[in-house]
């Protein structure tokens, strides 16, 4: 849903700060309505819930100087709030960023703004505002607001629940290892990092389907399915050698492991159409297990032989 088209865009006064949100403004053209206020103001679709959330990129923690191009870090900081909202089935309104610039970033200023663009075409939204100021350490901070007319949450999964998985796993970690050694990730390891896509449309398929829990996968499959069933109150049992892997990745505890994925981790109480899934979004749909009762605990295996436990990505852990 758009912003109100009757609400006329203000002159902007002098000074850096809004040199800068001219700089933007210029790239993201039609993208951006209603930009100059000290706040912007939206519609929500009568009956719907208002969902918003929020997220920080910051270099040095998310990514490291070299990794990515400006464009990309743009691009790759709104496409992850953005995929918040596809974990509750939500339909963006809106995106604000908030830009912290030092001063030897200044000059990528249009190429993170057009990347910032491609990432609202992509989930076709726009930017309502934001703010830009000095920092140390380069940092996009993203908020998107979206609505549902129900939600979907993680406390929805219930013992007997099919549990499922979009997408091929294992490419970001992949990218990220290969860096971190002083290798270049093959290329399609490095799109799967550089360039997610937040599942919008894919969630509210499933939704209509009769999905009742998700999350989004940011930390590694094996943490955040523990957050759902931490959330819901189950256990899991999860086969491992299901898991769907991405070309060039053979180590299914590398995949589960994998953080920055930005797929979605679904619960269903019946089986849901994986070819009618993939048919539509050109991606699989996978069915990796099922919930238990909270006491079974959280479990994966290989076949029939249990496995420990993958590590997942903890954004304090250092």
């Amino acid at each position: 849903m758009k912003p109100p088209d009757d609400r006329t865009e203000l002159a902007l006064g002098a000074g850096a700060e809004f040199d800068a949100i001219r700089t933007m403004l210029a790239r993201w053209g039609p993208r951006a309505t209603g930009i100059g206020d000290d706040a912007a103001v939206l519609d929500v679709p009568r009956g719907d819930a208002l969902v918003a959330s929020v997220d920080t990129a910051l270099e040095g923690r998310h990514f490291q100087p070299g990794w990515l191009t400006a464009r990309e870090i743009g691009y790759r900081a709104v496409t992850a709030a953005l995929s918040d909202l596809a974990a509750m089935a939500a339909r963006p309104l809106g995106v604000l960023v908030a830009m912290n610039l030092p001063s030897s970033t200044t000059g990528m200023l249009p190429e993170i703004a057009a990347g910032v663009g491609d990432a609202l075409d992509a989930a076709g939204t726009h930017i309502l505002g934001g703010n830009v100021a000095a920092a140390d350490v380069l940092c996009l901070t993203t908020t998107v607001l979206g609505s549902a007319f129900r939600p979907i949450a993680r406390g929805g999964m219930r013992p007997g629940d099919f549990i499922y998985v979009t997408g091929r796993f294992g490419g970001p970690a992949s990218a990220v290892a290969a860096w971190s050694s002083g290798r270049e990730p093959t290329p399609t390891h490095r799109a799967r990092f550089a360039h997610p896509v937040a599942r919008l449309r894919e969630a509210r398929w499933l939704a209509d389907r009769g999905a009742t829990a998700a999350i989004d996968i940011s930390d590694g499959l094996a943490a955040d399915l523990e957050h759902v069933a931490a959330a819901s109150g189950v256990g899991a049992d999860i086969d491992l050698d299901s898991l769907p892997l991405i070309e060039g990745v053979t180590d299914p505890l590398r995949g589960a492991a994998s953080g920055e994925e930005y797929e979605l981790l679904i619960g269903s109480p019946g089986e849901l159409n994986a070819a009618e899934f993939e048919r539509a979004f050109q991606l699989p749909l996978t069915a990796i297990g099922r919930a238990t009762r909270r006491e079974a605990g959280v479990t994966f295996r290989r076949g029939g032989e249990r496995v420990a436990k993958p590590s997942g990505y903890d954004h304090l852990s250092r």
